[in-house]
């Protein structure tokens, strides 16, 4: 069976739209580096202070987050929505296991996490914000990522 004419030109039409919405991603991606830099969350001493529950603060913004998310995600799905892309947002059903793959990988982020001083998501607004020594940690963590993607067929799931 050939592939008919059409195929190729729909994937490079798919194709071209993504690249396209490439600077949409970016413009996103430095208003959140901005948003979690204005609002400390990115603050080491922040950290700290919920590591240590001596503050509320970043548990009251993840509630927050939450409670704007999860509705958000419902009516997404509910309204079948599609992204920038064109592509539509589903949510795949998660498939619990018997938790090993849970404790392992909290473990690796948690060490990590308290190695580094920050979780992963705002390495880059730290290094937008000046934190140069954070960019070993950036390094790392696409390291990381790299190292994941390669042995995830051989890692139990």
């Amino acid at each position: 069976m050939s592939a008919t004419p059409t195929t190729p030109v729909t994937t490079a039409a798919r194709a071209s739209s993504r690249e396209r919405l490439l600077a949409a991603y970016l413009l996103l991606g430095i208003l959140f580096g901005l948003v979690l830099t204005k609002g400390e969350l990115v603050s080491w001493f922040r950290i700290q202070e919920a590591l240590r529950f001596q503050g509320l603060y970043l548990y009251e913004v993840f509630a927050a987050a939450l409670a704007v998310a999860a509705p958000g995600f419902a009516l997404l799905t509910r309204r079948r929505v599609r992204s920038l892309a064109g592509e539509l947002i589903v949510i795949p059903p998660k498939v619990l296991g018997r938790g090993i793959r849970y404790v392992a990988g909290g473990l690796i982020f948690g060490t990590g996490w308290a190695l580094v001083g920050a979780c992963p998501g705002p390495l880059f607004a730290l290094l937008g914000a000046g934190v140069g020594v954070i960019a070993v940690a950036c390094v790392a963590a696409m390291a990381g990522t790299w190292v994941y993607g390669y042995l995830r067929p051989r890692l139990p799931h």
